[in-house]
């Protein structure tokens, strides 16, 4: 996966996540509205069989949206792990 920025202010991240789909997408941006920081993350995909998705995250009052990015990305990643370790149980 690749990610390219295409705006990167203070407040507000809109990116493309080159070669994913709606699985990773649809889990950081619930991660990302469950953070009280952000104002909106929000993502589309333009068409649906070569459409790359494009997501946006608008924070609240000073905080940083790369920063919230990579917040949501560790609990992500946490989660991940703790999944693989039950699934691992099985």
């Amino acid at each position: 996966m690749d990610i390219e920025v295409l705006t990167d202010k203070k407040l507000e991240l809109e990116i493309v996540l080159h070669g994913e789909k709606h699985a990773l997408c649809n889990a950081l941006r619930k991660i990302l509205m469950e953070d009280d920081d952000v104002q909106y993350a929000v993502y589309g995909i333009d068409h649906p069989l070569i459409g790359e998705p494009i997501m946006t995250i608008k924070t609240k009052q000073k905080k940083v949206a790369r920063n919230s990015l990579k917040k949501a990305a560790e609990i992500l990643k946490d989660q991940a792990e703790e999944f693989k370790s039950l699934v691992e149980q099985i």
